[in-house]
């Protein structure tokens, strides 16, 4: 319990030290506009990641539709937010995005999660371009393929800091529950966990349910960040992008999904200036990086602070 209480409180210290100095760095005109953007977007990123990481790494399913869950978050900050110009109202747009991508996964999680591999990805697929087509084809409400624009600037960069570190705390805590224990016996071996009493079809949809919700946020804060949604912003390159990330990072690893992040998006800073060939550059260091760790940056391994204090209890 006091370990537990220590690793804790070092976690929080950590967490309110990197929150000091970013809030340092910018005051101090150290980061200047653009860096900050950067940031945000690298935030939005981790949290998309995570969501993403849950299902298809620690779940073991394929999903390649979290764009779509994202689209439902950005639409109902776009349609509720402009009429509820408060961070109030933000924050209820962001719950009631939350509660619909929640709602839709479970609809469509319920039939389509029996399928495996490459019939899970296209159905995944086709639930998100199901929901990117209803949007085109939402009339006033979403003012079709052409957006909606002037959405207040609800996200600033303590926003998007707090929210990241919220959705990791509370996804990390779900992977250490007995339901998350479960997740993981599912993507070991479904037919021994299910031969173990373990309901593999309610772990699969709770894991989806919840990476849908994450992504909403995430398409909250992408909506009060640009000011700006359309409907192509949410096609299938948005989920290979996240994908990516996660593939980069490792699969089943949460801390390998914000290393991964931050890596693509100091890559996406430094290539700014070479625009031409900025994503033959892009893939190349993909394809290098795949080739030279294949099982992603940290594989599944995670950083915690609990061998090291072992490690001094033994000496």
């Amino acid at each position: 319990m006091k370990e537990n209480l220590k690793l804790n409180l070092i976690w929080l210290v950590a967490i309110v030290g990197l929150y000091a100095l970013i809030s340092l760095l910018i005051g101090t005109g150290a980061l200047n506009l653009y860096y900050v953007q950067v940031l945000q977007q690298i935030g939005i990123n981790i949290i998309l990641a995570v969501g993403l990481n849950l299902i298809v790494g620690f779940s073991g399913q394929f999903s390649l539709g979290h764009a779509g869950f994202m689209a439902i978050g950005a639409y109902t900050t776009a349609i509720l937010g402009s009429k509820i110009p408060t961070y109030g109202g933000f924050f209820l747009t962001v719950l009631v995005g939350m509660l619909l991508a929640g709602a839709v996964a479970l609809l469509v999680g319920i039939p389509t999660l029996r399928l495996k591999g490459d019939y899970l990805a296209i159905a995944t697929l086709g639930v998100a371009e199901i929901i990117r087509i209803l949007i085109v084809n939402g009339g006033d409400m979403t003012n079709g393929p052409r957006g909606i624009m002037g959405i207040p600037p609800f996200t600033t960069w303590q926003l998007v800091f707090i929210l990241t570190v919220l959705v990791i705390v509370l996804v990390m805590n779900f992977l250490r529950s007995p339901m998350g224990r479960e997740t993981l016996a599912v993507r070991e071996d479904e037919i021994a966990a299910e031969s173990m009493g373990v309901n593999t079809t309610q772990i699969k949809v709770i894991a989806f349910v919840i990476g849908a919700m994450t992504a909403a946020i995430a398409g909250s804060l992408q909506a009060g960040y640009i000011g700006t949604v359309v409907p192509k912003d949410f096609g299938l390159m948005t989920s290979v992008n996240v994908l990516i990330i996660i593939v980069l990072g490792g699969l089943g690893s949460m801390t390998g999904s914000v290393v991964a992040a931050v890596v693509l998006g100091i890559i996406n800073v430094l290539l700014q200036n070479v625009a031409d060939i900025r994503m033959i550059l892009y893939s190349l260091a993909l394809i290098l990086l795949m080739i030279f760790r294949p099982g992603g940056l940290l594989g599944t391994k995670e950083l915690a602070l609990a061998p090291l204090f072992k490690k001094k209890e033994d000496q």
